[in-house]
């Protein structure tokens, strides 16, 4: 007997003594008078035993048949072997017209072996943060390696914006690996669609905050940074990836459904998974996006002066010699002037756009110039700390201690 079912016998026993009538025990039972004149009819001709459920011992109505469920799971075992329940739920229904709720195929997946259960861990203990309210006020940036085409193509990066309030992904991008380029190239779209955000939290990435090796050269900020700061967007760098969590969570989501998605629709390079990700996106924003607590869009639209191109150029320095030369990633230029005298030793700015030949200004104006085919200089090979160290073991002569050396 259930605790139910212990309480209705002790209501019933109260009417048998006279403390309660029927109406006061269909109040105490929290039933419809008529229900507990029914409860009461079957204790009186079955006893306690009558208030025991017929249900009890029986199979429901409701339960899923066996060759249904073999079905299912020989279809998962099939096409859907390292889908989570929930994932699963959704292709059963949206693709092949199965509704199952998740967690009767959870349970099903773990009794066949499919699925194995997480287990918990006590972890440190984060507190949460309250989401920003408006939507544009706080957007969460963050690159993310992984084998997105499981072995179909090389190892990437995808790099995405979300925004607080709402935790839709404002804009994603595959890239070949995590830079300043990436970045900049990200930062376009969002900007053209819904205009500039307040702040940009993002890690301790050399991207976006200067290191201490720069520092010492007298560098106080990098070009990522001077881009944010010219288009007035705070940027905020997290102590840890769980401040930033809802971006972290994100991307946990898109190696889980993005990957899947792509194997389905056989997409295997970095240009087939960027024209794709516009699509998930929409997807993905309509199934996991909330409502910001206040509607008011924080975004802000484009300066008149806001020259995007400009923004985003690499900006550089260059002082040029006695003969009106300088020099640019290993190529010798030469200034075309009539007053060569006026500009010897000046410093010049280099503006430096993707995908496009360098601009000249000094004191704002444009300087035109040609290249000097004469001279041209090599730029020296970059070795990582890995490759030094090989080469100095490398050059180390072997020494051949004496016959009586106390160490041989």
């Amino acid at each position: 007997m259930s605790v139910k079912e212990a309480d209705r016998l002790s209501v019933m026993k109260q009417i048998d003594r006279k403390f309660l009538n029927i109406k006061q025990a269909s109040k105490e039972l929290g039933v419809c008078l008529r229900q507990a004149k029914r409860i009461r009819k079957r204790y009186v001709t079955q006893g306690a035993k009558g208030l025991i459920s017929l249900k009890r011992g029986k199979v429901s109505n409701r339960k899923i048949d066996h060759k249904t469920k073999n079905e299912i799971i020989g279809l998962i075992r099939s096409k859907y072997s390292d889908f989570g329940p929930t994932f699963a739920c959704e292709k059963l229904e949206g693709t092949h017209g199965i509704k199952i709720s998740d967690e009767t195929l959870r349970k099903w997946l773990i009794e066949a072996g499919i699925w194995t259960p997480k287990k918990q861990r006590n972890g440190k203990v984060y507190q949460r943060r309250k989401r920003r309210s408006r939507f544009g006020e706080l957007v969460q940036g963050d690159g993310s390696p992984h084998d997105w085409f499981e072995g179909r193509s090389e190892k990437c990066n995808l790099l995405q914006f979300v925004d607080d309030a709402t935790s839709q992904t404002t804009a994603a991008l595959f890239v070949p690996k995590e830079t300043t380029n990436g970045y900049i190239e990200l930062q376009r779209k969002p900007l053209k669609k819904h205009g500039r955000p307040l702040a940009l939290y993002v890690d301790k990435h050399s991207i976006f905050r200067v290191n201490k090796e720069e520092l010492k050269k007298g560098i106080g900020i990098t070009h990522f940074g001077q881009v944010l700061k010219e288009l007035d967007i705070e940027l905020i760098c997290a102590h840890s990836p769980q401040a930033k969590g809802r971006v972290e969570r994100k991307n946990g989501v898109f190696q889980d459904r993005l990957i899947k998605e792509m194997r389905l629709r056989g997409i295997n390079t970095i240009e087939e998974g960027n024209k794709f990700l516009p699509q998930f996106l929409e997807d993905i924003n309509r199934r996991f996006g909330k409502e910001p607590a206040n509607s008011e869009d924080a975004h802000r639209t484009l300066r008149q002066k806001d020259d995007l191109e400009r923004i985003f150029a690499r900006k550089e320095t260059r002082k040029l010699s006695k003969n009106l030369t300088f020099q640019y990633k290993g190529t010798l230029y030469m200034l075309e002037t009539k007053t060569p005298n006026r500009l010897k030793g000046a410093t010049l700015d280099i503006i430096c756009k993707e995908g496009k030949p360098i601009e000249l200004e000094y004191k704002g104006k444009n300087l035109k110039y040609k290249k000097w085919s004469e001279t041209t200089y090599e730029q020296p090979k970059v070795l990582d700390y890995k490759e030094i160290a090989l080469n100095q073991w490398k050059n180390t002569t072997k020494v051949t201690p004496k016959r009586h050396h106390p160490w041989r």
